[in-house]
């Protein structure tokens, strides 16, 4: 293979990565737990945009419930950013015939 076309190659897939992820920390995702009693938003950069809980949700008497349906809709909607983001950059580095990519 020619180096110097590897090289160069592999500058396009980096400026597209870096555009990739700009774009991925700009997205939304949004997640439920309890049949939609929790939502939680949260961007691509893993920040929290929103928390929204139905009043059903809120049982004095039951904290922990609550607290398991907030984990569940947080570490669902990271792991959705998580499989967007693999999915997007797995695309950028094929073909390019490196191994290990």
């Amino acid at each position: 293979m020619n180096m110097q076309k590897m090289l160069k190659d592999m500058q396009k897939v980096q400026g597209r990565m870096a555009k990739m992820q700009e774009e991925l920390q700009g997205t939304v995702y949004e997640a439920e737990a309890g049949g939609g009693l929790v939502k939680v938003t949260m961007n691509g950069k893993y920040e929290v945009q929103a928390v929204r809980l139905k009043k059903e949700a809120v049982d004095p008497e039951d904290v922990e419930a609550l607290e398991d349906l907030l984990l569940a809709a947080f570490n669902e909607a990271r792991a959705k950013a998580d499989a967007d983001s693999q999915q997007r950059m797995g695309g950028l580095t094929k073909g390019l015939g490196l191994p290990g990519m």
